[in-house]
């Protein structure tokens, strides 16, 4: 009894701590805006208002960030006239990064932002994550890690923004 009841009791607190009720910061709060220029192109946040923006922070020497590319650029181009996926790089070495980009990231948004300034406005330091923005520049989801942007979930969700 005292076993079941051990065992009951941990359960709870398990539970409790998985339901805390907290939010990653930023959620329902309007998007940190920034503007970086690389030697390319200067990307401004705000000017992305009025569609729905993944803004992904990545960096080439990230195994995960290196997988979640492909997937990337397949939503980027079945979803272009309701998402713009903004793809920011973290890379200080600059022709890794334009080696990388030259060949697997047609058709996204990318610039690289080796100050690391606006990552650091998310509190994003480990790599990749992707911030959900709408069409108001409001913060809607965060993922941490690589995701699957071709899953149905994700999709539909992306679709009811």
């Amino acid at each position: 009894m005292k076993l079941r009841f051990s065992i009951a009791l941990s359960l709870v607190f398990v539970l409790v701590a998985c339901n805390s009720g907290t939010r990653p910061p930023r959620i329902g709060s309007e998007a940190p805006d920034f503007t970086v220029a690389d030697s390319d192109r200067t990307v401004k946040l705000s000017d992305l208002r009025g569609k729905t923006v993944l803004l992904n922070f990545w960096a080439t020497w990230c195994a995960p960030c290196v997988a979640e590319m492909p997937s990337l650029v397949q939503l980027q181009s079945r979803m272009k006239d309701k998402v713009t996926v903004v793809a920011v790089s973290l890379d200080i070495d600059e022709n890794a990064y334009r080696n990388f980009t030259r060949t697997r990231t047609q058709g996204l948004l990318t610039v690289r932002d080796a100050n690391q300034k606006s990552n650091s406005l998310y509190g994003t330091y480990k790599f990749p994550e992707t911030y959900v923005i709408d069409r108001n520049g409001v913060v809607r989801r965060k993922f941490i890690g690589a995701v699957d942007w071709n899953s149905a979930e994700v999709q539909q969700y992306l679709e009811s923004l």
